[in-house]
């Protein structure tokens, strides 16, 4: 598990005193405003720390400021920049999981006890989850993440995998790689 996660990434500028407009990559923009540093990694692969000055939500963007980026000229270089957050800084409850920790893990149908590929990625929206999963074939189908089909993540120990139920059809785009 990586100590350091991705939280959001710089959209662009709001102002003209540095503020930079965040797309948030975590469930809630709002997850965002609890952070009092936030990293981004540099060349050699070390994290540089930034000391979160003011945030709040803005058209669904974050709005935040850092120390040491004080004007447009500053905020707008970092534009496409991705932000980390310290795992230690989220509180989880009980049964959530981040989702960097469970892709790659083995999905299997529940009804049969198999697995029936990997999870190579979850894609947000502001509804829901759309957990992408990858089949032995080298195809992928989707899989809506709700109750419904989304029964039990085990991110890790024993049984650790992503537990579903299936219906007809769902897994039609799994097969052969096109």
């Amino acid at each position: 598990m990586n100590k350091y996660l991705e939280c959001a990434a710089v959209a662009g500028t709001h102002g003209v005193r540095g503020m930079m407009k965040l797309k948030s990559l975590c469930n809630a923009s709002e997850d965002l405003l609890a952070l009092k540093k936030i990293y981004t990694k540099e060349k050699d692969g070390s994290m540089r720390e930034w000391r979160v000055t003011g945030a709040f939500v803005h058209k669904g963007f974050v709005v935040t400021s850092v120390e040491g980026i004080d004007d447009l000229d500053r905020a707008a270089a970092m534009k496409g920049t991705v932000f980390f957050a310290d795992r230690e800084s989220f509180d989880l409850e009980e049964g959530d999981f981040f989702i960097a920790d469970v892709i790659g893990l083995p999905v299997v149908d529940e009804e049969r006890g198999a697995a029936v590929g990997t999870l190579s990625d979850v894609m947000t929206d502001r509804i829901q989850h759309i957990y992408v999963v990858k089949t032995e074939r080298g195809g992928e189908f989707m899989i809506p993440g709700v109750p419904e089909f989304i029964k039990k993540v085990v991110p890790d120990g024993d049984g650790a995998g992503i537990y579903v139920h299936l219906i007809d059809g769902m897994t039609d785009g799994g097969g052969e790689e096109k």
